[in-house]
């Protein structure tokens, strides 16, 4: 089942203090005892119905949401401020990763309310007891380890396609000065993006050139098509925070609950053994390197095997 919400949260940003952000809702027919919820963040230029890919055939073996439902899952995708249904303001440099995570920790914080009074949806009872998941792919993943770090949303997350090392090639010089100085980079990351170019919700224009970095090669077609249809603007501040290598890492090293990692072997997260190491704050890391599969898991043959994989995860997790 499916429903569709929004929640107005208090941002901080100087006369747009109250903003929406959109979701979608999914849940099976019949609920666990302690279910799973699982909040999920897409990545760069994408937006929520990343995680519900439908092909016109009407199959489902890239759609996140109709598997992870099928294992027992609630799932609730979500836009970031200033992306797809999400309200924009007027200034997108406002959209720091501070703010972001923090509008979204509020955010989350309200659906776990209406959960458990059963105020989300007349079809949906009240879950009690619940145990909730962050799930965030590439900047969302990144977005999601901040708000864990900051904010403990989760009673554990699941990061796919992301790691601290960034992608220095496509900093400026100036930038680049800010490599493993997280501080400094939170500190200066608005003005960084201000000189790169004066619209803070940029398009991502993907080319014949550019499409095998950006999915990494190997994509089925078919999910490619859908994928279309969850596109949105990129967000110009987190996501030139998000590829200065190190500006993560602190927040990485402070969450302290479970860690699920999920990498391709064809991704731009970096070298898949070396991640775990970023978490040295939780009690337990596990890593799972996808075969055959660049950075937009979704769209490759191995969707299944990672939603398997994260659906047995979740399964041992306690509250």
């Amino acid at each position: 089942m499916r429903l569709q919400k929004r929640i107005v949260v208090e941002t901080g940003i100087a006369g747009e203090d109250r903003l929406g952000i959109a979701a979608d809702v999914y849940w099976p027919t019949a609920l666990r005892d302690i279910p799973r919820v699982l909040f999920c963040q897409p990545g760069g230029a994408l937006d929520k119905a990343y995680f519900n890919l439908e092909l016109e055939d009407g199959d489902n073996p890239f759609n996140f949401a109709a598997q992870m439902t099928a294992h027992g899952c609630v799932v609730i995708a979500l836009d970031h401020l200033g992306t797809g249904a999400s309200d924009r303001p007027r200034d997108g440099f406002a959209l720091t990763p501070a703010v972001l995570t923090a509008a979204m920790a509020n955010a989350v914080a309200g659906l776990c309310a209406q959960l458990r009074a059963g105020l989300l949806d007349a079809a949906l009872p009240a879950l009690p007891e619940f145990i909730a998941v962050g799930v965030g792919h590439s900047m969302g993943a990144m977005l999601t380890a901040i708000q864990q770090a900051r904010h403990a949303s989760f009673a554990a997350v699941a990061l796919f396609g992301f790691g601290t090392r960034g992608l220095p090639d496509y900093l400026s010089a100036r930038a680049r000065a800010y490599i493993d100085d997280a501080a400094g980079a939170q500190a200066h990351i608005v003005e960084l993006a201000r000189e790169k170019g004066d619209d803070p919700y940029p398009e991502l224009v993907i080319t014949a050139g550019n499409a095998r970095s950006v999915y990494g090669g190997g994509a089925d077609r078919r999910a490619v098509a859908a994928l279309a249809r969850a596109r949105t603007n990129l967000l110009a501040v987190p996501g030139l925070f998000s590829v200065i290598p190190g500006s993560t890492e602190p927040d990485c090293a402070r969450i302290d609950v479970p860690v699920f990692l999920a990498v391709g072997d064809r991704d731009m997260a970096g070298a898949p053994h070396s991640i775990p190491a970023s978490f040295s704050g939780s009690r337990e890391v596990n890593l799972l390197v996808l075969p055959e599969t660049g950075h937009s898991h979704f769209l490759f043959a191995s969707c299944a095997l990672l939603c398997a994989r994260l659906a047995h995860w979740v399964d041992g997790l306690s509250g």
